[in-house]
């Protein structure tokens, strides 16, 4: 369990990084974001690392790797470049504006979806007991604190947030919201306006 409980304290010490940015407590804020990823980086090396092992089939490892991916890739971009890094993670305060479009238009936390996606793939390709419990209390835990940061914080660091929660799911993604996302997405919003760009250049064929 302690691999576990390590996790858990993760997920707290990214409620302290919440706190320092909206409270503007200078240096102490990168110090939390660090101690946040080699904290949960820590935790799940050490489950992983578990020998206890379910004796599954070896189409699950296959299952798993695409999943483990795709969950991976999505947490990096929604964490990671979808919204500011510099101003979120380095600066002191909160980002310069509160980021509605791409993923943050399918749910108010993307994050807690592709960290499950990314946690049942993991469990599916090391077939580890303890990442299977680990996985539980971890996406258990995430959509608490996503919680948490909705009661007592987000209102406060984005005056525009009441605004945000009226239209977007909080956790499950909608037709709408989905719609809402991939339409917002910046690839697509740059592929669509080339399309409509080159269509509106082309000369037109006289009969």
């Amino acid at each position: 369990m302690a691999p576990i409980l390590l996790g858990v304290a993760g997920f707290m010490l990214a409620f302290v990084f919440d706190w320092t940015s909206w409270r503007r407590v200078a240096y102490l804020k990168p110090i939390a974001g660090l101690a946040t990823v080699a904290t949960c980086v820590t935790a799940l090396a050490w489950v992983l690392a578990d020998p206890a092992r379910y004796n599954w089939p070896g189409w699950t490892a296959l299952a798993g790797w695409p999943l483990t991916v795709a969950g991976g890739l999505l947490l990096v971009y929604s964490l990671f470049i979808e919204i500011p890094f510099t101003q979120t993670y380095a600066r002191q305060g909160v980002g310069n504006h509160l980021i509605t479009t791409g993923t943050y238009a399918l749910t108010r936390h993307p994050g807690v979806l592709w960290l499950g996606l990314g946690l049942l793939g993991l469990t599916l390709v090391s077939r580890g007991r303890l990442m299977l419990l680990a996985g539980i209390v971890w996406f258990v835990v995430d959509a608490l604190y996503a919680w948490l940061q909705e009661v007592l914080l987000f209102d406060k660091m984005f005056p525009s947030y009441g605004d945000y929660r009226n239209r977007t799911p909080m956790l499950l993604p909608t037709a709408k919201s989905l719609a809402r996302c991939l339409r917002t997405l910046p690839r697509l919003q740059s592929t669509a306006q080339a399309l409509i760009t080159s269509s509106t250049e082309r000369p037109s064929e006289t009969p």
